[in-house]
């Protein structure tokens, strides 16, 4: 079978390392461009439109888990399927957690060419039912095509630990925030129960209540681990909110949703990764 495929990866030889073992492996994939950063790799792979994407997961800029959720978001899926991803780490803890949860596409660094051709086997097998689908497949069969790979990369991103499905407290939830106010001058104790949504921006994380503004410097990912998974949702990589807050979501013209707030008149957009959290029952 021939395809094309896009490599990320910061270390040039273990990029051409990898490359070297996919020619052996799978002969017809053509390497369309390799990438030294996540910028780079999101950039040239909404340019080339690849069909398979091998990402290592810590790369300089943005990471491999934060280059995935952004293509989900932006990539074109009315000129081209989604891609099929696969993570190189140097790390097992991300494969120990792929195992468990049944994600396959993992390859370890130094990678392994038996490993490697049973991630090839997979990906041949999932391009091929993915280019079932005639030209006149209905919509809702193209669409089921599109969720099936999004589920994919939920299950890849979630067991990586990029939290596509918020991870449960160790702990007691939060209760309370120690967060600073708009100038930065003040710190203020605020109720979780007054939170409506956190949204990172640059190097902090913005709180929204109904009527205030604060900042903390808590990452969004570490935060998520003290948030009760029922209470707060996901629904953007950047953006996580009250469940119970939620009043309406919006379909636009580009299909995209986007969220209201009770209490809150600006729209909250939601990531393709978590759109499935909306679907009508």
């Amino acid at each position: 079978m021939n395809a094309t495929a896009l490599i990320a990866e910061d270390e040039p030889l273990l990029a051409q390392a990898l490359k070297a073992e996919l020619a052996a492996a799978w002969p017809g994939l053509q390497i369309v461009a390799t990438a030294g950063d996540g910028r780079s790799a999101v950039r040239e792979a909404l340019r080339l439109l690849p069909q398979v994407l091998f990402f290592d997961i810590r790369m300089p800029g943005l990471d491999g888990l934060g280059a995935a959720a952004e293509l989900a978001d932006s990539w074109p899926t009315d000129e081209a399927p989604m891609p099929q991803l696969v993570f190189v780490t140097a790390y097992d803890e991300y494969a120990a957690r792929a195992f468990e949860a049944e994600a396959i596409d993992y390859v370890l660094k130094p990678v392994q060419p038996e490993r490697l051709r049973k991630t090839v086997a997979r990906l041949q097998q999932a391009l091929a039912a993915q280019q079932q689908p005639s030209p006149s497949t209905s919509p809702a069969v193209a669409g089921d095509a599109l969720e099936q790979t999004l589920a994919q990369w939920r299950q890849v991103l979630t067991a990586a630990g990029a939290g596509a499905t918020p991870p449960t407290p160790a702990s007691a939830p939060l209760r309370m925030i120690a967060a600073s106010d708009a100038g930065g001058s003040t710190v203020r104790m605020v109720p979780i129960d007054e939170v409506l949504y956190f949204e990172a921006a640059d190097k902090y994380l913005r709180v929204l209540t109904a009527t205030h503004e604060y900042l903390i410097r808590t990452p969004l990912k570490q935060l998520l681990t003290q948030l009760d998974a029922d209470t707060f949702w996901q629904v953007h990589r950047a953006v996580v909110v009250r469940s119970a807050a939620i009043e309406s979501v919006h379909r636009d013209e580009a299909g995209k949703l986007h969220l209201t707030l009770r209490g809150r008149a600006e729209k909250i957009p939601v990531s393709r990764l978590y759109a499935h959290l909306f679907r009508a029952m």
